[in-house]
């Protein structure tokens, strides 16, 4: 990549991350689809189209040898892969030089090993702070996964300057938003409460996913507006994401979230999530 690719230059991009087994990307139409939608935003031109891409991906775990099909008692291939798109060299300097819309992206896919979250996290579960940064609840970039990240590396920085694992956003007047890489849920009895758009968020496919198997689950799941205090109060937190799943939420700024400890609903359905994912690999689920 030439340093004058704009995408290393302004971080002018867009990017997604999905989970793989069996040579089997998960969820792929949602996130091209989010893909397509964020290129719209930016007026920046995929330089492939979905097919192309879909073959892209399986030739590469092909190559890497993560699409093992688990059978003669071998692990199934798990993989984790990211789509990166940047609107490539323009021509003259500055934020819109002439041809910035007609100018080719670049496309780069990438597959690694997949790596679950630490067992830490899973067996004690994520503690959090607020971030000092606010989203703006009318930002038209919420929705837009863009490669300029640096919010999100300040904010987990300050997680980590503070001993946490994690830091949430809120919106300008206090809202839960989201974290510097999932969405935020709070467990209520059978309620599961996440923040919706309007507070600024990038709704994730774990998210959608929970919204189309709450019911099947014994879950109701809603869109309400989340304050730190009622996530503090509420019986279990998780996080969602399409790579780490759901991972407990624990504390939020020092303070235990229901018992401080993982919630077995939490646990409940980040098992039920893997199950899922196992059943695609293998056909049995769409």
């Amino acid at each position: 990549m030439p340093v004058s690719d704009r995408g290393f230059q302004l971080g002018d991009g867009i990017f997604e991350t999905l989970r793989a087994r069996r040579g089997v990307a998960i969820e792929l139409d949602a996130h091209l689809a989010r893909l397509h939608q964020s290129a719209d935003a930016l007026a920046l031109r995929l330089p492939f189209g979905d097919e192309a891409i879909a073959e892209g991906i399986v030739g590469l775990l092909a190559a890497e040898s993560l699409d093992a099909d688990g059978r003669d008692g071998a692990p199934p291939g798990d993989a984790a892969l990211r789509i990166t798109v940047s609107r490539g060299t323009v021509a003259g300097r500055g934020l819109l030089p002439a041809g910035y819309a007609e100018a080719t992206g670049r496309l780069v896919i990438e597959a690694w090993p997949y790596a679950p979250p630490a067992p830490r996290l899973l067996a004690e579960g994520a503690r959090a702070i607020t971030s000092t940064i606010r989203h703006a609840r009318r930002s038209p970039l919420a929705g837009v996964k863009t490669t300029s990240r640096a919010e999100h590396v300040y904010a987990r920085l300050e997680a980590l300057r503070a001993g946490a694992d994690e830091a949430l956003f809120l919106t300008a007047d206090g809202e839960v938003s989201e974290s510097t890489i999932a969405n935020v849920w709070a467990v209520v009895g059978a309620r599961l409460l996440t923040p919706s758009a309007g507070a600024a968020i990038l709704a994730g496919t774990t998210r959608a996913w929970l919204f189309a198997h709450a019911a099947e689950l014994g879950f109701a799941a809603e869109e309400r507006p989340l304050v730190v205090e009622a996530l503090v109060g509420a019986g279990e937190a998780f996080l969602s994401s399409s790579v780490a799943g759901i991972v407990p939420l624990v504390a939020l700024d020092g303070h235990p979230i229901g018992s401080g400890q993982p919630g077995q609903r939490s646990l409940a359905l980040r098992e039920a999530r893997e199950r899922w994912i196992d059943d695609v690999s293998l056909g049995r689920a769409g």
